[in-house]
């Protein structure tokens, strides 16, 4: 609403010259007064001053620069709480994210078809249970992830992936659900027309990972039961990567990288590795907290070694790809989102532990919420030097640099 100027009436007094019905002569007198007049425009200022003098320097500036700026930081208030409602909505319920993505962002279309991966950057991630995935392998190779892990159940003559016996199914094998799509996928990559005249070695195999075909990709195989049963079974579905070179090896005492690098874990038997002597295309997930540095075997300390086996042999990069620990056992809770002195020194010494060895560093068992916890827990893994993050939530752990994350 404007504010107007008009005059009313406020009380009659007497002049000379002018007689009223009652005989009394009388004059009127007017009084200005301020009144609301529907403003006919937005941008019309309402301040009386502004009204009565719309020219002004006063007016002019409330039009063109004043009433502008305020509509403009209302705006950006009202998009800003928008925001924050809907990442809010996102915090608390992340599937919505899954769900509304395809709408917003539709997927393009490659110009590279036989690669899956065409677009894709590598990440340090192991995906952790893969077989949950809404599609299993394919959604880890999608995010960038480096690494799966599937759990295998000996039944029968095949190889179930599942977390329980309970939750096995006959057609989720570990041939149906990774070595055979890692065998075509690797296939199609390393296919090239008759007509190009390029000579090729096995020194130029491509890998899973068109944005660097270097990448091997860790295929973790955690054995959950009849370990020795188990063991000549997963060597013999091997064969078919093992015949075309696709996987990383040890000949004599070099160690051969190739696109995928198969690792056993959990009741595997370590003593089956070591026994092929200098040649072998399987390795052990060691135990981190069970190593000891390059300073402790100088002091005279007894090198690492298998428990479970009666000839002890140590492991090494030959034998051996991860060294693995249980986050929670071996570092314990990180208390107020904060890591102690002692945590931190226990885990650089493992972290050193490791690599001293030349073994990839992984933790599982992290913590997953608090987000804010979790995001520093990453961040503090990658700072000091742990090479693949174990993850259930493969969006998060690959879309950030955790190298440059404060929280």
């Amino acid at each position: 609403m404007a504010s107007t100027q008009a005059f009313i009436p406020l009380e009659s007094i007497p002049e000379e010259g002018m007689v009223s019905e009652d005989g009394v002569d009388r004059e009127e007198v007017w009084v200005p007064v301020w009144t609301k007049q529907p403003r006919s425009s937005l941008w019309e200022c309402s301040h009386a001053r502004c009204t009565a003098r719309p020219w002004s320097s006063r007016a002019v500036f409330c039009r063109a620069i004043l009433r502008p700026l305020c509509a403009l930081v209302f705006l950006l208030g009202l998009l800003k709480l928008l925001a924050l409602v809907w990442h809010g909505l996102l915090t608390v319920f992340p599937i919505l994210d899954a769900h509304l993505e395809p709408w917003f962002l539709p997927p393009e279309t490659s110009i590279f078809p036989q690669w899956p991966t065409h677009g894709v950057i590598p990440v340090p991630c192991h995906s952790h249970n893969d077989y949950w995935r809404r599609v299993p392998l394919l959604s880890a190779l999608e995010a960038g992830c480096i690494s799966v892990e599937a759990d295998v159940w000996l039944s029968g003559e095949e190889l179930l992936v599942g977390h329980s016996p309970h939750t096995l199914v006959p057609n989720q094998t570990l041939r149906g659900l990774y070595l055979e799509p890692l065998m075509q996928i690797l296939s199609r990559h390393n296919a090239r027309p008759n007509n190009l005249a390029v000579s090729t070695g096995n020194d130029d195999i491509a890998g899973v990972f068109a944005t660097d075909p270097a990448q091997t990709f860790v295929l973790l195989v955690h054995f959950k039961n009849n370990d020795e049963q188990t063991w000549p079974l997963l060597v013999k579905q091997l064969e078919p990567l093992r015949q075309n070179g696709l996987l990383t090896h040890v000949n004599g005492s070099d160690l051969i990288q190739r696109p995928l690098t198969v690792v056993m874990t959990g009741d595997a038997p370590f003593h089956r590795i070591t026994e092929n002597g200098s040649s072998r295309d399987i390795f052990y997930d060691a135990p981190l907290d069970e190593l000891s540095t390059a300073q402790d075997l100088a002091d005279g300390a007894p090198p690492p070694r298998a428990k479970h086996i009666d000839h002890a042999i140590p492991y090494t990069s030959l034998n051996s790809y991860y060294a693995s620990a249980d986050f929670r056992q071996v570092i314990g809770t990180v208390a107020f989102n904060h890591f102690s002195q002692g945590q931190l020194l226990r885990l650089r010494q493992q972290v050193k532990a490791a690599h001293d060895l030349a073994l990839k560093v992984r933790y599982w068992g992290t913590p997953n919420w608090p987000r804010g916890l979790r995001n520093k827990v990453w961040h503090i893994l990658v700072r000091e030097g742990v090479d693949v993050m174990s993850t259930d939530d493969l969006k998060d752990a690959t879309s950030q640099d955790w190298r440059k994350h404060r929280s």
